[in-house]
């Protein structure tokens, strides 16, 4: 890190330093700031798909409001629905949510509306999913005060479902949607089936909305090599956790089967929090199984593709790929490349980008249209734009950077980076060595130490960049105003902040370089013997940028006036620097040993 010879540096702790019994530990915290916000998401469907300018009147009113932000707008021509994204501040959601629905009202028909999904309203459903730092209870609450709002201001009849229903019977969408759009004018002549907000009158414009509080759910499709919707039904009654009533003699047309106390008797399907039904997609010209996994830690994006390609292979069918509509968190899809790359027998020790275009090929997402990580998954539509990060240049772009006139990036980025790229060296030597031919048998063995080689690089690459903020804070610190004694004192505590921050970003970089070694050292020892330099430069690498590091902790220390913490992280710094130095010159001796017989 560049300094002008400033006694300190930096800001906020995005890790916690614990001091016990001599020892410092960490905790990484968010990026979210201080106190963490609350968020959630909204995943409302409009029963319109097919004229994108209405469409964009209802997003427009999303966008206007505040504290949101609008991640997805997915369109179905044969469905004739749209599935829409958003996430923000609980408040800020709610009334988003109730713009949009009011906005929906007015400029969608549902007496003149057709399409393929089930649906009884103009907003057919609107559910809130609990993102950050907010429990399911608290979001069901919030569901109940928008769906309290649009009873009473937009007179739309509301059913509360999932986690924000005020029955047991209501907590099922199906049960609530049943009938439809079509059979809601009896429905509402009902009284068990009185809205739990807003009149029991029918509208034919609007129709209902069911608002609800739930879990992350993935909307997935399955495409088939047929048109028939009878067999895409069969598949996903074979599938889904209802499963299919048990009938006796005919299993399609025979009598349903009941128990003693007279209730149908049903046959499980094949996969837990899974909802499916079969119809034929006019627009592909397909059958599809459309999926809806509610809970996926229970049954995963992967798990339900390959469960259905079984089930399809015993109907004489076949999977060609499939659909995902809406959003999807990055884990389901690193989970789905990592499991079919275990089932290939290939290292799982690769970058990010590449898992996820594995998973991407193996689920066939891609067979219908183009499908692009950067607009489906969650965290990259979170991230901000104009976030203008050191990873993210050319290897040119970064030495120029550096090279010029600016203190940062400095030192500590330097040396957070050629740890990484050592670090990536010795993963490098892992996944050529999980597939050399003959060693077949230990491609797992080598998988893992990629795995943890790739870890390492990740956490070096973030420091990279935080070593520059770091420097940035510390500057943004001593331009705080000076002219009271309580500016005096707030400025005082923010540069002690500062540099406490700046000391422990360049000690952490040497904590995770010298970790580097283990894989390093492993490689040298046991991986592929035609890749044992490439190693050794990783370990050269190494030792350069604990030293390089070492010396940020030592310069950006000076001033600094918790002389305990300081003199402890000195003590474990001087370590490292000896270790390192020591590990470095066994790796070196096995490898010129190597290279010499």
């Amino acid at each position: 890190m560049k300094l002008f010879r400033l006694n300190c540096l930096l800001v906020k702790n995005l890790f916690l330093f614990f001091i016990s019994q001599n020892q410092i530990t960490f905790a990484k915290l968010t990026n979210l700031p201080a106190p963490m916000k609350q968020l959630i998401e909204c995943v409302p469907n409009f029963s319109e798909g097919r004229d994108m300018n209405v469409i964009k009147t209802i997003t427009d009113e999303i966008e206007k409001v505040e504290g949101v932000k609008l991640l997805d707008v997915d369109p179905g021509k044969a469905t004739n629905r749209t599935v829409v994204t958003f996430v923000g501040t609980p408040d800020a959601v709610i009334e988003a949510a109730f713009r949009a629905i009011r906005k929906a009202s007015e400029v969608i028909d549902m007496s003149k509306h057709r399409g393929e999904h089930p649906r009884f309203g103009g907003t057919d459903v609107c559910p809130l999913v609990p993102i950050a730092n907010i429990t399911m209870e608290e979001t069901a609450g919030f569901a109940h005060k928008l769906a309290e709002r649009v009873g009473r201001e937009l007179e739309i009849p509301v059913y509360c479902y999932e986690s924000a229903a005020l029955t047991d019977e209501r907590r099922n969408l199906a049960n609530c949607r049943a009938g439809e759009y079509e059979g809601l004018p009896m429905k509402l002549q009902d009284p068990h089936w009185k809205p739990d907000f807003g009149p029991a009158k029918f509208n034919p414009r609007t129709g209902a909305i069911a608002i609800g509080a739930r879990d992350f759910l993935v909307a997935y499709n399955i495409n088939l090599n047929t048109t028939s919707t009878r067999r895409a039904n069969a598949l996903a009654y074979d599938i889904r956790d209802k499963g299919r009533p048990m009938r006796e003699g005919n299993p399609v047309t025979g009598k349903i089967k009941k128990d003693e106390l007279g209730n149908e008797v049903w046959i499980p399907g094949a996969l837990k929090a899974c909802k499916a039904i079969g119809w034929f997609i006019d627009e592909y010209g397909i059958a599809q199984v459309s999926i809806n996994l509610t809970n996926i830690s229970v049954t995963s994006v992967h798990e339900a593709f390959d469960v259905s390609c079984q089930k399809a292979m015993e109907r004489g069918l076949r999977v060609t790929g499939s659909e995902l509509v809406g959003l999807i968190p990055k884990k389901a899809l690193i989970d789905a490349g990592k499991y079919f790359l275990v089932k290939q027998q290939r290292s799982v020790g690769i970058s990010e980008e590449e898992i996820i275009k594995i998973a991407v090929k193996s689920l066939g997402l891609d067979d219908l249209k183009p499908f692009n990580p950067r607009e489906k998954v969650i965290e990259y539509l979170l991230e901000d734009k104009n976030d203008k990060r050191l990873i993210g240049m050319t290897a040119e772009g970064f030495a120029n950077e550096t090279a010029s006139e600016s203190p940062a990036p400095g030192g500590g980025s330097v040396s957070a980076y050629i740890a990484a790229l050592g670090v990536s060296l010795g993963t490098m030597v892992a996944n050529l060595s999980s597939h050399k031919p003959g060693w077949d048998a230990r491609w797992d063995e080598f998988s893992s130490w990629a795995e943890k080689g790739q870890k390492l690089k990740d956490e070096l690459l973030y420091l990279v960049d935080e070593d520059t903020r770091a420097f940035n804070k510390i500057m943004d610190a001593f331009g705080l105003s000076k002219s009271t004694e309580a500016e005096k004192t707030i400025r005082n505590a923010a540069i002690q902040e500062a540099t406490r921050y700046a000391i422990e970003v360049p000690f952490r970089t040497m904590q995770k370089a010298y970790e580097s070694y283990e894989v390093i050292g492993a490689m040298v020892e046991f991986g592929n013997p035609n890749s044992v330099t490439d190693a050794g430069v990783g370990a050269l690498c190494v030792r350069s940028a604990v030293i390089g590091a070492y010396l940020n902790v030592k310069v950006n220390g000076a001033g600094f006036k918790d002389k305990v913490f300081l003199d402890e992280i000195l003590r474990q710094a001087d370590e490292l620097v000896i270790k390192a130095k020591a590990a470095e010159d066994t790796i070196l001796t096995a490898v010129l040993a190597r290279i010499s017989s």
